[in-house]
């Protein structure tokens, strides 16, 4: 058997077993909790808290009967268990005096992403209307390194917010002088992360990036035998040993890969920032399993371009007609923000630098990497390739999960309970 068949098989039964880890991808953790003072009663604050019921379940298990559903029932029987949970998991002072936190009402309500417990208390605090108002935020802290909560506090007219998260649990909110430019840049870093800890979303600007160091030319003698594999115009040739019609080569200068690079990257961040800044604003909406299943069809269809390119000189189209799906999905993670326009230009402006710096740092990391294995048999089999294979495989393994809502055993859910 040809010796670089034998490579690829290894290599894709090695990338079977590994893609089970990879197919975990779904939804960012997230809850929401927001603080409003209370017009009659000046050392009380009531504070409601969505808490996604598919994070509950895996804290401290909800599904009794083990059948995949959650039900009212179920929810119900649990409240004491959830209520200790999650306030055992907050600490709020006011003006650095502890409030007590006492459950008042339990609900359920429906996000986009899912079904989410509605946790209502009430903080009695020792000042009336503290001025400042510190949060200890630790839920899924010990379970999830990638929980956030977005934290929101309402006093009258006047509002702060901020994201907590593993990483950052504690916040400190002056209601006198807003700290915008504190909440702007918790944003920022919840944008980094968001975009660092969204392997659709890194994959899918991967295989965009891939053949940017290369040139896809025709090749006019006929149909050669080297490099059967990096070469074929399809997979399934490949495999099959079929000759070329045409042939990767490495790109002559960095400048064409540069303009290249730019404009892939700039299609992608006007299409999601407009998406993204329409959905924040309530102006569009679509279901998360449309949003979701979307996404991964825009990795699927990045990957196989690279095998078999049907879009060849303008790959930026690409970029530009999916960044409209992928903003939407950066919208999930500022759902549920009610705030007046102050705040809400700190917040999406803050998150929206922060999906740009977590976007462009991938970009750097990658292409001076990429500019010198170009020339390389490793960076168009192995890279090239075999990687647009690998990530297409993953790619169909969420489009089926996430638009069928199914779970494939073995490979963990992509869609919330």
């Amino acid at each position: 058997m040809n010796a670089r068949l034998v490579l690829l098989v290894l290599v894709l039964a090695f990338a079977f077993a590994w893609l089970p880890s990879v197919a975990f991808a779904h939804k960012e953790s997230d809850a929401y909790l927001s603080l409003r003072t209370d017009r009659a009663n000046d050392h009380v604050l009531h504070g409601q808290w969505d808490i996604a019921l598919r994070d509950l379940d895996f804290a401290i298990g909800l599904d009794g009967d083990h059948n995949g559903a959650i039900t009212w029932g179920e929810v119900q029987s649990r409240r004491t268990a959830i209520e200790r949970y999650a306030l055992q998991r907050l600490a709020i002072t006011g003006d650095g005096l502890q409030c007590d936190l006492t459950p008042t009402a339990q609900l359920i309500d429906e996000h986009t992403d899912g079904a989410y417990a509605v946790l209502r208390f009430d903080a009695l605090c020792d000042k009336n209307i503290p001025s400042t108002l510190g949060v200890i935020y630790r839920l899924m802290a010990d379970l999830d390194p990638y929980h956030r909560g977005i934290v929101t506090f309402y006093a009258g007219e006047r509002t702060a917010g901020a994201v907590l998260g593993p990483d950052r649990p504690t916040a400190t909110l002056n209601l006198r002088t807003p700290d915008r430019w504190s909440e702007f840049t918790s944003f920022v870093t919840d944008g980094v992360w968001h975009i660092w800890t969204g392997l659709d979303h890194i994959l899918f600007l991967l295989s965009l990036l891939l053949p940017a160091v290369l040139v896809r030319r025709r090749m006019d003698d006929g149909w050669g035998k080297g490099a059967v594999v990096a070469e074929g115009s399809g997979t399934l040739m490949a495999l099959a040993g079929q000759p070329p019609h045409y042939r990767w080569e490495a790109a002559s200068g960095l400048w064409p890969v540069f303009l290249d690079v730019l404009k892939i990257v700039s299609a992608f961040t006007v299409s999601h920032s407009v998406t993204l800044s329409l959905a924040v604003l309530n102006i569009v909406s679509l279901p998360s399993r449309l949003v979701e299943s979307g996404i991964a069809l825009s990795v699927l269809v990045a990957a196989l371009n690279n095998l078999y390119p049907i879009v060849r000189q303008r790959t930026w189209l690409i970029a530009f007609a999916f960044g409209f799906v992928h903003g939407l999905g950066f919208a999930s993670a500022l759902t549920g923000l009610q705030l007046p326009p102050a705040a809400m230009a700190a917040s999406l402006g803050g998150f929206n630098v922060g999906v740009e710096i977590g976007q462009e740092s991938i970009v750097l990391a990658f292409l001076p990497l990429a500019y010198l294995l170009r020339r390389t048999r490793f960076y168009r089999i192995g890279v090239l390739r075999v990687g647009s294979l690998l990530i297409g495989l993953v790619a169909a393994l969420w489009l089926v999960q996430r638009a069928f809502d199914l779970v494939i055993p073995g490979f963990g859910t992509l869609l919330p309970s």
